[in-house]
């Protein structure tokens, strides 16, 4: 199947994910592939973000998991694929009929690093982690308006729930992606 916006084929991390929000949107059980996945799926685990857009190009749902609690990174996939499509609380559930009208994208994320200084970021290269005690944020890279490292940064505070007069206190890291569509 071709992802329509890009006229290309899909991955295949971004057919598991559309595969599974399919399934779950009609069935509301876990779609269980029949076919091989290859070996970068199901031999190694990361932590994976599930971006489900409408074909506007509006965010519709997206959940992910900054480090792998899974076995794979299929599962990784599997799981947080459902909670994008009827977890994200900022959104009600997909339901079968908007199945035509979204496109997908998986992000395969890297262990995220510590950095020092706000310098050695970059919005368009690495997301971030924002953390002040047991609140933390995550932005994720390359995303259409964060074209700043102060943008990412504040996106990043406010999902954590920490108070812009903290950001000196903020502890941050960085990760790379690899993101499929």
């Amino acid at each position: 199947m071709k992802n329509e916006d890009k006229n290309i084929e899909e991955s295949a991390p971004v057919l598991l994910a559309r595969h599974q929000v399919e399934h779950f949107a009609r069935e509301k059980t876990y779609y269980r592939p029949q076919e091989p996945l290859p070996e970068f799926l199901t031999g190694n685990k990361a932590g994976v973000f599930v971006s489900i857009h409408e074909k506007s190009g509006d965010l519709r749902g997206c959940i992910g998991t900054i480090a792998p609690v899974q076995k794979n990174i299929a599962e990784e996939i599997l799981r947080n694929a459902v909670s994008a499509s009827s977890e994200d609380p900022r959104f009600p559930p997909i339901s079968a009929d908007e199945l035509d009208s979204l496109t997908y994208s998986v992000d395969i994320l890297e262990p995220p690093e510590p950095i020092k200084s706000e310098a050695e970021l970059d919005p368009k290269k690495y997301g971030v982690i924002v953390s002040l005690g047991y609140l933390r944020g995550l932005l994720l890279p390359n995303l259409d308006g964060v074209d700043t490292v102060d943008e990412q940064i504040t996106i990043a505070m406010r999902k954590a729930g920490i108070p812009a007069r903290e950001r000196e206190n903020i502890k941050l890291k960085r990760f790379l992606v690899t993101r499929y569509y």
